[in-house]
């Protein structure tokens, strides 16, 4: 005999009124606490209902159709399985009564981040959950592919799938063009997907948006971390690196394609020296100059290009001219700084190349430390080949209360070894007063 034959008159005649609401409500999702308060019961006494009327149940099951079980669990062999479709195997009705028996069986809800699936059950209660990260692995996703990439990974049709992406828990979130990214990695998820449908090389100021950073440098600095994306040389445009038709260099930057150049070719003439590196990691010619800076290269007595590591002697730039920015006073340095959102932001700060002469840094990679005030970290300043750098000013922007548009001042005392950061604002002119008057 079918289920479907005796089940619902069961149901209706065999159990009681508040037995059969009570399991409702725990099939609608509500805990035992929360069904058995509705009836003056404890969390206890609602699970001891629920059990004995689910034994009940079964046993009856067994009599009528002893196998029904066995087909519960080859029907509900899956990641998820509608309770429509058990039903349909079963030839019993779409009803909450048949969530007892699947129950019973052995059957549970799909687990998920975003809690049980309710409607569908499984005999493996974890499969699902195992589909949708492998289906995270396969981010970033486009939003019209979502549902092809779903079916490859084995989530089975019908899911809402959107529904359980959105939830706070999930790994996935959409971007503004409503692709799925990795919560993690979204911004270069995004830039990414970006490029991919756009197909060319693309300026870091075209991705601030996509990515949806606070500026250049920081689209930059990302992208760096990613080794899905190359930089193209000498226009600075980004590109992925599975574009293999692109002239993509396999260096990390032009002082690793420089010394790389030189520890092959041995003593070299400068101008023969950057042709050849041009050739495979192509930068301008005054990057090529900062290079050559490098604590790794040094010039032979015949004036060509060698290693240090061989007898060659370092070389150092002459002073460069003294930026308006920077003033000397003794043993005293400044420099004023403007406040933008990168510093803001806590990044280092780029400044100008005559700061690191002036403090004795004339080759790179070099730095310098100064002690600052309360214990805190010490100030740095650093010389790379191609850039000079002063360490994160956020604290110090945060405590004097400065805002985007601000200056700020940062003196450095070369016999103390000291570093001090003012508030160097003209008085009437500063910005953040204005801010606070607003």
């Amino acid at each position: 005999m079918e289920l479907g034959e005796w089940l619902p008159k069961a149901w209706q005649s065999v159990f009681d009124d508040r037995s059969r609401r009570i399991v409702g409500l725990r099939a609608a999702g509500h805990t035992l606490g929360e069904a058995g308060a509705r009836f003056g019961l404890t969390r206890e006494r609602a699970r001891q209902i629920i059990d004995q009327l689910r034994r009940d149940l079964a046993a009856m099951a067994d009599v009528a159709t002893p196998r029904w079980r066995a087909v519960a669990r080859e029907a509900g062999d899956g990641p998820a399985v509608r309770r429509e479709d058990l039903a349909l195997a079963l030839g019993a009705p779409d009803h909450v009564v048949l969530d007892v028996l699947l129950t019973e069986a052995g059957l549970r809800a799909p687990r998920t981040w975003a809690g049980p699936l309710r409607g569908w059950w499984t005999t493996q209660p974890e499969a699902l959950d195992q589909r949708l990260r492998e289906l995270v692995d396969r981010a970033p996703l486009r939003g019209d592919s979502l549902a092809e990439e779903a079916r490859a990974v084995g989530i089975p049709l019908g899911i809402g799938l959107a529904e359980i992406l959105d939830d706070p828990r999930s790994k996935l979130v959409r971007d503004g063009a409503g692709h799925w990214v990795r919560r993690k990695a979204r911004g270069r998820d995004s830039a990414y997907l970006y490029l991919l449908e756009t197909g060319h090389p693309r300026p870091a100021k075209e991705l601030v948006e996509p990515m949806g950073v606070a500026s250049v440098a920081a689209a930059r600095e990302a992208l760096r971390r990613d080794d899905r994306f190359a930089q193209i040389r000498p226009h600075s445009t980004w590109a992925l690196s599975e574009w293999s038709h692109l002239r993509i260099t396999s260096y990390g930057s032009a002082v690793e394609a420089l010394v790389a150049m030189v520890t092959k070719c041995g003593p070299i003439a400068q101008g023969v020296l950057f042709a050849q590196v041009a050739q495979v990691y192509p930068v301008s010619l005054w990057r090529l100059k900062q290079c050559l800076l490098s604590d790794q290269i040094g010039r032979t007595p015949d004036g060509l290009i060698d290693l240090i590591a061989r007898g060659a002697q370092p070389i150092e730039e002459p002073e460069p001219p003294r930026p308006d920015s920077m003033a000397v006073r003794g043993d005293v340095l400044g420099a004023r700084i403007p406040v933008d959102p990168d510093l803001l932001r806590g990044s280092g700060v780029r400044v100008h190349a005559w700061l690191t002469w002036r403090l004795g840094l004339r080759r790179a990679p070099a730095r310098r430390s100064f002690v600052t005030a309360g214990g805190q970290e010490p100030l740095t300043v650093t010389r790379g080949a191609g850039f000079a750098q002063v360490s994160s000013l956020r604290r110090d922007a945060v405590e004097l209360g400065v805002v985007e548009g601000c200056v700020l001042v940062v003196v450095l005392d070369l016999v103390q070894e000291t570093a001090r950061v003012r508030h160097g604002c003209v008085e009437g002119e500063c910005r953040a007063t204005r801010v606070g008057r607003g």
